[in-house]
């Protein structure tokens, strides 16, 4: 095999890869929605129950009992699984500027089609300007994973509320540990979501 086929044979392989990787990364957008749309879901279904049940005081404690436990679990699963979507969704999308930078440097020439796809910054920056964003630490408040991760938290500071009242402490203090748990929660959550990230921090 010459060269120009070696280079043809190439091309091929790199348009292939292109088209896996894009499609791979329509995957893991459909998948984050779709998982957040569920938890979402259920989240909706348990506050309507709760609506049916608040006009029978006995009945509240133990559905709250069932269902909030439930709400985290899932909602910690898809968490989880969001921020897995995410660096897997970043991957791709680094991996497709690598292609891109090929297409630039051996094809493209004097043109700039894929100029935006060869930066001095970094693979990554120039998948975050593939995009329209910058990379940074604040990008990721945006993402799927911490929208689900506030909801979290929120539940998580709801649960501790309602724990701390059935006490016997006052309501001030117990919203007070709730809210500072919930912060924390979030907090926690967003921590997660950057050291899993590959982008680098501006």
């Amino acid at each position: 095999m010459d060269d120009g086929e070696r280079e043809q044979a190439l091309l091929t392989a790199l348009t292939t890869e292109h088209f896996v990787l894009q499609t791979s990364r329509s995957a893991t957008v459909t998948e984050s929605v779709g998982r957040a749309t569920v938890f979402l879901s259920m989240l909706s279904a348990a506050l309507i129950g709760l609506g049916f049940v608040s006009s029978n005081a006995a009945f509240v404690g133990p559905y709250l009992g069932a269902v909030l436990p439930t709400l985290m679990i899932t909602g910690l699963l898809t968490f989880l699984r969001l921020v897995q979507d995410m660096v897997e969704n970043e991957l791709d999308l680094a991996r497709i500027q690598r292609i891109r930078a090929y297409y630039q440097h051996r094809l493209a020439a004097e043109h700039d089609f894929f100029a935006d796809a060869v930066q001095s910054e970094g693979t990554m920056r120039a998948s975050w300007a593939a995009v329209g964003s910058a990379p940074g630490r604040a990008q990721m408040l945006l993402t799927t994973a911490a929208m689900v991760g506030a909801v979290n938290a929120l539940l998580a500071g709801l649960s501790v509320t309602l724990l701390a009242g059935l006490a016997g402490l006052s309501s001030g203090f117990a919203i007070g540990v709730g809210t500072v748990l919930a912060l924390l929660a979030f907090a926690t959550q967003v921590a997660y979501i950057n050291r899993a990230s590959i982008s680098e921090p501006r």
